[in-house]
């Protein structure tokens, strides 16, 4: 419908409307046709700010030009991008306090600025208002004023009017362009200038326009910055990566990465500060640093630096006093280090490198000759810290990797890996413990599944995490003939004058992560572990032999570190709706204390929507752990589109924050999203674990299916009809795979997923590696059965839901071929598909830029198929007549 000009009923009408909502929809007149047009009613307001011509504005520079007031508009006074507009908020500019002002229009749709009583100055304006649009959209924003104008959203400029109108002009100068708008909240930006000597009234009008097929409630105007999460809230900005306290519990280390849009240019800094004022003490921020740690005692720091053609140097700095101490200079191919307990030695690692065969030929000395790193070797070296006096301490053909060094610094523990094909997992690990004076070196173990290993406090114990077949039956808690799922990782007390062997963790469900045992209490061990959705931190009690679970004011933790001579820690970790942030804990008390949350200001204006747990049994009456995450401003009256999100490995999806994967965004993009954890995962027990060897989906295909269904009968707010389903890796071997045994699904999107089984098993960097855990003792030429049944490739005729298949294109893990055969013979049969290769990234999407825009096409498939809303897969991937 067109409106023409407003009669006085219709004014008064619109008077009141105007007290209620923030804008109107009004004739698109002279604009394009089958448009609805609105005007902003509302808008924040800085300034207005005085702004001087330069000295000499009048003298040509270089090219023959002067300085005009065109000029004066397009000076960046402020970095537009960081701007934040929020009503009574204010900027501080040259000594002068500016405030955002929530300001109206006038009915006429114009916002009328104060006038200028000082007609010899330049003012300068900011007007912002937020657009929040319900799906992909393209619209068309053209502002009228007198003055001269840029018109930001996002940040980016979109169009501009760059002179003033003259004195007798008639109708209103204007600028508008096309633009879209992708699901979310977005800022509209006007900079204007009027110039001195301007006799027109200083004002303003925004209008937009849209397809008038679309709902009116499809554009929202508001002047308000809280926002659905979006991807800038995901990547951008400044993150915690990990928290480490000194030995004396007064000092902590914090490491943190900043990206940066647009190119998403990443800097990292590391803190250190003092644990109980937060006070800042040391910022390292030379990107040649790395290796921060601190040593044994003290409040002591060591450090690499590497100068290219040089080597790299490490050194100590002391915080008591304030010096700095260089300890080793210029060491080519320097690794990693580990200080003794008593502060005399550090062992340190040197990498050698066999040189390249230029020839183009080569023949591979086994499947791990295809890894570019095999044919390095690291070996172990020995630093006497008060001389500087090294020596070497192993040599050969197989690398020795440090597990630790015994607490009176007199013996350290290494290990070697040697390739053994005869029997899974295809190497064997060799266990030495070697006396620093005399080289004497005792073998206390070779075996198959091999351990990390670090030493007790009284040194002649170790403990232990591995397989539960590490040590034999020992730490295997299961019935019948079942096979353990060696990534459940256990824990277990070594003697090593015995060799007996205590499994700690049998009878403890959550799998280990980290473990470390206290030099303050020698009766307490610390695990971090896997415990279903959530990550946390249990105490041993070696007495009690009892397990207390340690509250770390997390979901998951990431990162766990405790003081040596202090019954404190520090910790990172997030919540299934908080960004990672880091905190404090008293061991002794239990209380808990924020240390840094730099994600607080970004997301405190950010709306996240409700989380809740919703679980099932499974045919076999086995518990079926989910979560669902709700849209922000979810209706239970209304019908939303579902998306179904699993893995189905070996590992759960937990309740961490953000990740490859984020449940939240997706959520913010108008979905209902239902994460559900199928049998097989690692930190519900061995028995739930060991359900991933030799399954391949046979149980987790029913358990998303029935799931699924589930889901669908008891939430009557889902639409049935739009559903859809994504998972990556083993998730995306899991898409392709129920697509091929049910239709419940309306779309669907497997990234970096196997298709075929054998060729997985052979062709990846280490899918025969993997495949000795999921797939134990079972080959092609054994078990044909599991490898053809259940590969999505030999049962790609039943599939019929549409499949969006990505790939990074240097896939190593699962090469990129799985979703080429698979995205070939789907072309073959006429099934809708598309394959989206993405340049030069891994089997994780890394690169900043490209994932974006992976992640974008996700988004626009499921708008597509559930929403019907092709309009963002279109635009991303226009047809091409190739």
């Amino acid at each position: 419908m067109k409106f023409g000009l407003r009669n006085d009923l219709q004014a008064v009408f619109a008077a009141v409307v105007i007290l209620l909502i923030s804008i109107h929809p009004v004739a698109a007149q002279n604009d394009k046709a089958n448009r609805t047009s609105t005007i902003i009613e509302d808008f924040l307001q800085l300034g207005t700010i005085a702004v001087k011509a330069p000295v000499y504005d009048t003298v040509k520079n270089l090219k023959g030009k002067t300085f005009g007031t065109k000029d004066l508009l397009t000076f960046q006074y402020m970095d537009v991008g960081k701007l934040s507009p929020e009503a009574n908020t204010t900027l501080t500019i040259n000594g002068n306090e500016f405030g955002w002002e929530k300001v109206k229009t006038s009915r006429d749709g114009f916002l009328k600025i104060s006038e200028n009583k000082e007609k010899d100055l330049n003012r300068l304006g900011y007007f912002a208002a937020y657009l929040q649009v319900d799906r992909w959209m393209k619209i068309n924003i053209k502002v009228s004023s007198p003055q001269l104008f840029e018109v930001y959203v996002d940040g980016r400029k979109l169009v501009s009017k760059t002179s003033a109108d003259k004195k007798d002009a008639g109708e209103t100068g204007s600028a508008g362009k096309d633009c879209t708008l992708e699901t979310g909240k977005h800022l509209l930006l006007i900079k204007s200038i009027q110039p001195s000597g301007d006799e027109h009234n200083w004002k303003l009008k925004a209008e937009i326009t849209f397809d008038e097929n679309l709902p009116e409630e499809s554009l929202k105007l508001s002047v308000l910055p809280e926002k659905p999460m979006d991807i800038a809230a995901l990547l951008d900005g400044t993150f915690v990566r990990s928290a480490t306290v000194s030995p004396d519990g007064e000092l902590v280390l914090l490491k943190f990465s900043k990206t940066d849009p647009p190119d998403g240019n990443t800097e990292d800094r590391a803190e250190v500060r003092d644990i109980n004022t937060n006070r800042l003490i040391q910022l390292y921020k030379d990107t040649d640093i790395s290796g921060l740690r601190w040593t044994k005692h003290g409040r002591k720091l060591t450090y690499r630096t590497s100068e290219k053609n040089r080597g790299t140097t490490l050194s100590l700095f002391d915080f008591e006093t304030m010096t700095e101490k260089v300890l080793l200079e210029n060491v080519k191919d320097l690794n990693d280090y580990s200080w003794s307990d008593d502060e005399r030695l550090i062992i340190y690692s040197i990498s050698e490198k066999l040189k390249k065969d230029k020839s183009g030929v080569v023949k591979l000395e086994g499947m791990p000759d295809r890894w570019p790193w095999w044919r390095s070797r690291s070996f172990l070296y020995k630093l006497d810290v008060a001389s500087g006096f090294t020596e070497r301490l192993t040599f050969g053909h197989l690398s020795t990797n440090l597990q630790d060094i015994r607490p009176d610094g007199r013996k350290i523990l290494f290990s070697m890996s040697e390739p053994d094909f005869s029997e899974r997992p295809y190497s064997k690990q060799i266990l030495v413990e070697m006396d620093l004076n005399t080289y004497h070196a005792d073998t206390l173990w070779v075996k198959r599944f091999s351990g990390s290993c670090s030493y007790a406090p009284d040194g002649g114990h170790l403990i232990v995490t591995g397989s539960p077949a590490l040590f034999g039956d020992t730490g295997i808690n299961l019935k019948g003939d079942a096979i353990p799922n060696d990534y459940d990782m256990q824990a277990y007390i070594y003697d090593i004058a015995s060799g007996d062997v205590l499994p700690v963790t049998f009878s403890f469900d959550p799998s280990v992560n980290q473990v470390i045992w206290s030099r303050y209490d020698a009766n307490k061990i610390y695990f971090r572990a896997t415990d279903g959705t959530f990550v946390n931190v249990f105490q041993y009690d070696l007495n009690k032999r009892y397990f207390k679970k340690i509250e770390t004011g997390f979901d998951v933790t990431t990162g766990f570190s405790v003081a040596k001579d202090k019954p404190v820690a520090v910790c990172v970790g997030s919540g299934i709706t908080t960004p990672a942030f880091a905190n404090v804990v008293n061991l002794e008390t239990g209380a808990v204390r924020k240390l840094s949350a730099p994600r607080e200001p970004v997301f405190g204006k950010i709306t996240l929507g409700k989380t809740e747990e919703w679980n099932f049994k499974n045919a076999s009456g086995v518990d079926i752990e989910g979560m669902i995450y709700y849209p922000p401003d979810f209706d239970k009256d209304k019908s939303y589109p579902l998306i179904v999100y699993y893995y189905g490995g070996t590992s759960p999806v937990d309740r961490s924050f953000g990740g490859r994967y984020p449940k939240n965004l997706y959520a913010a993009q108008g979905y209902v999203v239902y994460v559900l954890e199928p049998s097989g995962a690692t930190g519900y027990g061995q028995t739930f674990s060991s359900r991933h060897v030799n399954d391949w989906g046979i149980t987790v295909a029913d358990e998303i299916i029935m799931g699924t269904q589930l889901f669908i009968e008891t939430h009557p707010f889902v639409d049935r009809n739009k559903v859809g389903c994504i998972g990556a890796s083993f998730g995306g071997f899991m898409t392709m795979l129920l697509q091929t045994r049910t239709d419940i699904f309306s779309a669907a999107v497997a990234h970096a997923g196997i298709s075929s089984i054998s060729s997985y098993w052979g062709e990846g960097y280490w899918g025969y590696l993997y495949s000795s855990v999921a797939s134990a003792n079972s080959f092609p030429w054994n078990n044909s059965k599991l490898y053809i049944d259940q590969s999505p490739l030999f049962h790609a005729d039943k599939i019929n839901t549409p499949l969006l298949l990505l790939h990074g294109t240097a896939d190593t893990n699962v090469p990129t071929g799985e979703s080429i055969q698979l995205y070939t013979a789907l072309r073959l049969l006429g099934k809708p598909v598309e394959l989206v290769e993405i340049e030069g990234q891994n089997h994780h999407i890394t690169d900043y830029k490209k994932r974006i825009l992976w992640q974008k096409t996700i988004f626009a498939w499921f708008d597509k198929w559930l929403k019907d809303q092709p309009g963002w897969w279109n635009d991303l991937y226009p047809e091409s007549n190739l």
